[in-house]
């Protein structure tokens, strides 16, 4: 039994065309306007869709690029390379760590501290690994803790010896490895080692004396400044690089601003807090200078020659957290040995 024909349902007669198998067929249409699109013939029934098969066909779909919802924009980074929002944001996250660890107690400092160490020998050591460097982590690890508890207890004999005690359990570690490339990683793990928990335990001797809050705040907040003011001169005013084949962005315009911030901070604060010479102030201010830029430096040169980006990326804008102890580290150990001379406990 057969359906009626459109004819039949309405009463009025069709043109024979009408009566055309509309299965395969292209369906009539006429075009209402320019921005409208096909228009189906009243009356005629449509068909399956067909797809575009050619030229004829293109009108037939039309995209309207208005509507269409637009691609995500990536936040765009500095001249410095880094995403300057996420980079201040993170800054002053770990500054108030630090700084709320100091004023409340002192022994949270330590805690803060021995976390950073081995959270930077974990990366150092994976960074490494990229160059087919394989330092034994463990003995590291361990001696990390074991030098930091002997620098808060013993002083700096205690962080001597807690080193090379360290050195010498890599040795032997690395032992159970077999020859090849035996050197190779006992001498990595000993870079190590010396790279980031024994610098970071002359932090722990700069905290030991009574006044050893304002001397841990003179010692990062110089290295702050440091890094602030070689970053404001270096985007202002750098033009000349200082080691395009290392940190191609390194000014020596950056280099100058981080000297003269570092001696307008250091100075009021040697004299004021830690009862040192004015001058004193300007030699420790151009010191930390020096020593947080070479800092920098070291690690953009083991960045590349192991043709790695970031030690990690634990830290959105700065990259891994030995990304930001690359110029505190160093730093550290010029600030005791200074402050040793220029205000003596």
């Amino acid at each position: 039994m057969t359906s009626p024909s459109p004819a039949d349902r309405s009463g009025a007669a069709e043109p024979a065309t009408s009566r055309m198998p509309l299965v395969g067929a292209p369906v009539a249409e006429r075009r209402a306007g320019p921005d409208t699109g096909p228009v189906p013939i009243s009356g005629a029934r449509p068909g399956p869709p067909t797809p575009p098969t050619g030229p004829a066909t293109t009108d037939a779909v039309r995209v309207d690029p208005a509507s269409a919802p637009p691609p995500p924009v990536e936040p765009a980074p500095g001249r410095a390379g880094r995403n300057l929002g996420q980079a201040i944001g993170v800054g002053l996250s770990l500054g108030a760590v630090i700084l709320a660890s100091l004023l409340i107690w002192r022994p949270a400092f330590m805690a803060v501290l021995v976390t950073a160490a081995v959270v930077g020998v974990i990366e150092l050591t994976r960074a490494l690994q990229a160059g087919r460097f394989r330092p034994p982590l463990i003995p590291v690890l361990v001696g990390s803790l074991a030098m930091e508890a002997l620098a808060w207890t013993r002083g700096s004999t205690g962080l001597v010896v807690g080193f090379l005690v360290t050195a010498l359990a890599v040795v032997l570690w690395r032992l159970a490895g077999g020859p090849v490339g035996y050197l190779r990683d006992a001498a990595a793990g000993v870079l190590v080692a010396l790279y980031v928990p024994l610098l970071a335990g002359f932090a722990v001797l700069l905290l030991r004396p009574d006044d050893g809050v304002a001397r841990v705040l003179a010692f990062i907040g110089v290295v702050v400044c440091s890094d602030v003011g070689g970053y404001a001169a270096g985007v202002l005013f750098g033009k000349h690089p200082m080691a395009p084949s290392i940190s191609p962005k390194k000014s020596w315009e950056g280099m100058a601003g981080s000297v003269l911030f570092c001696i307008l901070v250091a100075t009021p604060i040697i004299a004021l807090a830690l009862h040192g010479p004015w001058w004193g102030g300007v030699l420790y201010g151009a010191a930390i200078a020096a020593s947080a830029t070479i800092g920098d430096l070291a690690e953009s040169l083991i960045k590349r020659d192991l043709g790695i980006k970031d030690m990690g990326h634990l830290l959105p804008g700065h990259g891994g957290l030995m990304d930001r102890l690359d110029s505190l580290l160093p730093s550290a150990a010029v600030a005791f040995l200074l402050l040793s001379v220029l205000a003596p406990v």
